[in-house]
C-alpha cells in the first residue's frame, strides 16, 4: 500500500500538467488578428477633427471683415461723394468706431476658435496622437496672438491725438491689412494640416512606432550615446506625453475589462 501511494500522485499531477499544456497550446495556436484587420479597425475607430471647418469659416469671416472695413473707410471717412449712403446706413455712428467694433467681434470669434481648438487637440493627445499634438502646439495659438497684438496697436492708434481723422483711418487700415496677411495664412496652414490628418486616418503614435520598429529593428543600427541639450529636452517631452497617454490608455482598458467581467 505504501509503495503504491507515491506513484499515484505524480501520475495525477502529470495528467493535470498535460491538460494545462494542451489548453495553453490551443490558446497560442488560436487564430491571431491580422495586421490588416487591426489597421482597418483602427481606421474605423478614428475620430476626425472638426476644427478644419472652423478654421476655414474663420478665414472667410476675416476676409469679409477686411472688405467691409475698407469699404466703410473709403466711403465714409475718406468721403468719395458717398456721405448720404453712410449716414443712412451707420446712423451718424463714426466709421472708425464701426471698424473697431467689428474688430472686437472678430477677436471674440478668434478666442472662441482657440478654445475649441484647444479642446479638440487635448482629445487628440489623449487618443495617442502625440506627434501631431506637438507639431500644432504653437500654430493653434498664433491667430489669437496676432489678433491680440492688432488690438493693442489699434488702442495705441486711438490714443494718438496728433493724427488727423484721415491719417488715423489710413493707419487703421494698414494694421488690419497687416493682421490679415499674417493671420489668414496661419489659419490656412492649420486647415491644411488638420485636413491631411483627417485624410490619413493614421494609427496612434504608439502603434506606428511599434510597426516601424518591427520593420527596421533588423536593418537599422541602434544609436547610442549622449544627445544634445535640445534633443534631450525633446526626448523628455515625448516620453512625458507617452507616459501620460499610456496611463490613460491603461485606465480605459481596465474599465473595459471590468465592464466585460460584470457582463459575464
Amino acid at each position: 500500500m505504501d509503495s503504491k501511494g507515491p506513484s499515484l500522485y505524480p501520475r495525477a499531477g502529470s495528467a493535470a500538467d498535460m491538460t494545462l499544456s494542451l489548453e495553453e497550446d490551443s490558446l497560442v495556436d488560436g487564430p491571431l488578428i491580422s495586421a490588416d484587420a487591426l489597421h482597418s479597425a483602427i481606421r474605423r475607430e478614428f475620430q476626425t477633427m472638426p476644427t478644419f471647418y472652423h478654421a476655414f469659416l474663420l478665414s472667410l469671416l476675416h476676409v469679409l471683415y477686411l472688405v467691409l472695413s475698407i469699404s466703410v473707410a473709403v466711403l465714409c471717412v475718406l468721403k468719395f461723394s458717398q456721405e448720404d449712403i453712410c449716414t443712412s446706413i451707420l446712423d451718424h455712428v463714426p466709421a472708425n468706431s464701426v471698424i473697431v467694433f467689428g474688430k472686437v467681434f472678430l477677436w471674440v470669434l478668434v478666442l472662441l476658435f482657440t478654445t475649441c481648438v484647444h479642446h479638440h487637440h487635448s482629445r487628440v493627445r489623449k487618443r495617442g496622437y502625440l506627434r501631431f499634438y506637438r507639431e500644432m502646439q504653437a500654430v493653434k495659438h498664433l491667430p489669437l496672438s496676432i489678433h491680440s497684438t492688432g488690438n493693442v496697436l489699434v488702442l495705441v492708434l486711438l490714443q494718438a491725438i496728433r493724427f488727423s481723422q484721415r491719417a488715423r483711418t489710413y493707419a487703421l487700415l494698414g494694421i488690419l491689412v497687416l493682421e490679415f496677411l499674417v493671420a489668414v495664412p496661419c489659419l490656412i496652414y492649420y486647415s491644411v494640416k488638420v485636413f491631411q490628418f483627417n485624410k490619413d486616418r493614421a494609427a496612434p503614435d504608439v502603434n506606428q512606432e511599434e510597426l516601424s520598429h518591427n520593420y527596421s529593428v533588423t536593418s537599422l543600427p541602434t544609436e547610442t550615446g549622449f544627445r544634445g541639450a535640445s534633443n534631450l529636452e525633446e526626448v523628455v517631452e515625448k516620453q512625458a506625453d507617452l507616459i501620460e497617454y499610456l496611463k490613460q490608455h491603461n485606465a480605459l482598458l481596465s474599465q473595459r475589462l471590468l465592464n466585460l467581467s460584470a457582463q459575464h
